[in-house]
């Protein structure tokens, strides 16, 4: 097969496994729920910038729990088996598909709930929502590299704590600038530098999962 084939078959496999069990979505959207409820009776009204801080604190934390399963699911006679069958570039490029695809549906329930529920004025709902999108994307890209660094290292939760620190950091403040040019309802002009930042370092991200996994899978 070819590397999109296999790509392809990873991913149907990843979606196939989590439709049965259901374990992960369901666990992720009761949190996001539960969280976006909470912080409504806690807060009731709160500023635009508290809100734009809780909803993406809530996103951050959904996404390590959604994410961090990656390749801790995958227990070691499996991943001989594939070490036999596909290439490492295949293995990394359908869990960062697959999580993306996992992120943006977990993203957009939980902006309309939240939005829904803890209302709050948005000067420019589009660019919000692409926010949320460009985030949950990045997010995806970022703790899947990181997520696969730390399973070929014993799984070790510390080192992954350690390694996600210096790279979400970066992104969550860009994040943040975009979100909130949006609630103040600016000209879209004035966000593209955040936008093409946020682009630029899924890009970086998935380059980077491409070169470096083949030697980490090899080990």
């Amino acid at each position: 097969m070819t590397l999109m084939q296999q790509v392809k078959t990873l991913v149907l496999k990843d979606i196939i496994l989590e439709w049965r069990s259901k374990y992960a979505i369901n666990g992720i959207l009761l949190y996001v729920v539960s969280t976006v409820f909470v912080c409504y009776q806690a807060f009731k009204s709160v500023d635009t910038t508290t809100w734009n801080a809780l909803f993406w604190i809530i996103m951050l934390f959904a996404s390590i729990n959604a994410i961090n399963k990656s390749f801790v699911q995958e227990n070691p006679n499996r991943q001989f088996y594939y070490y036999m069958l596909v290439d490492p570039r295949a293995i990394i490029l359908a869990k960062i598909i697959y999580n993306t695809m996992v992120m943006t549906l977990l993203a957009t329930i939980a902006y309309f709930v939240y939005s829904t529920i803890f209302k709050n004025p948005i000067g420019d709902p589009t660019l919000y929502f692409l926010s949320v999108m460009l985030g949950s994307i990045s997010f995806s890209t970022v703790f899947t590299m990181i997520s696969g660094i730390s399973a070929k290292a014993g799984n070790n939760s510390t080192l992954m704590a350690i390694l996600s620190f210096p790279a979400i950091i970066p992104l969550l403040i860009v994040l943040i600038k975009l979100s909130r040019n949006a609630i103040e309802g600016l000209e879209r002009a004035s966000s593209s530098k955040e936008i093409i930042v946020l682009l630029a370092i899924n890009v970086i991200t998935i380059t980077i999962s491409l070169l470096l996994f083949p030697y980490l899978w090899r080990d």
